[in-house]
């Protein structure tokens, strides 16, 4: 049996046949899935949700991957992001990384691997949220005076 990973992740690519199979992929494991077909609407979504991850493709009409990518970082500087493409080239993948993105997958994308890397990045980010959790409480105890 496949393992169950309980994560809330964004697909946001302009091919809906290929964003509904991958939706519905990621849901059997387990996942909350959201998908949008749009960067616009990507900047947007993640504005008004919190996600423990986002599968962003490059290559998309509007703004286009590496835009998005841009301004989600810009709002949300921890949020983890895997960047898909199925016409990337190593220098765009320099580039996203660069940018923040946490990964760069080439498509047709192994579900496998994209699995791990969902899983892998879910658990950094739960890292970096019990962190700053760690760090508040300090903050308060340290304000008040017992």
């Amino acid at each position: 049996m496949a393992e169950i990973i309980k994560a809330k992740v964004l697909l946001v690519d302009d091919e809906e046949a290929f964003l509904t199979t991958l939706a519905e992929r990621l849901e059997m494991r387990g996942m909350q899935v959201t998908t949008v077909t749009k960067g616009e609407d990507a900047v947007v979504t993640v504005d008004n949700q919190a996600f423990d991850l986002v599968v962003l493709d490059l290559s998309m009409p509007g703004i286009d991957g590496l835009e998005t990518l841009k301004r989600i970082k810009a709002k949300q500087p921890d949020a983890e992001i895997i960047m898909l493409t199925g016409e990337g080239s190593i220098r765009t993948g320099i580039e996203a990384m660069k940018l923040g993105a946490e990964d760069f997958l080439q498509k047709p994308v192994n579900f496998t691997e994209l699995v791990v890397k969902i899983s892998e990045a879910k658990d950094k980010r739960m890292h970096i949220l019990q962190s700053k959790s760690v760090k508040e409480i300090e903050n308060i105890l340290n304000t008040k005076a017992w």
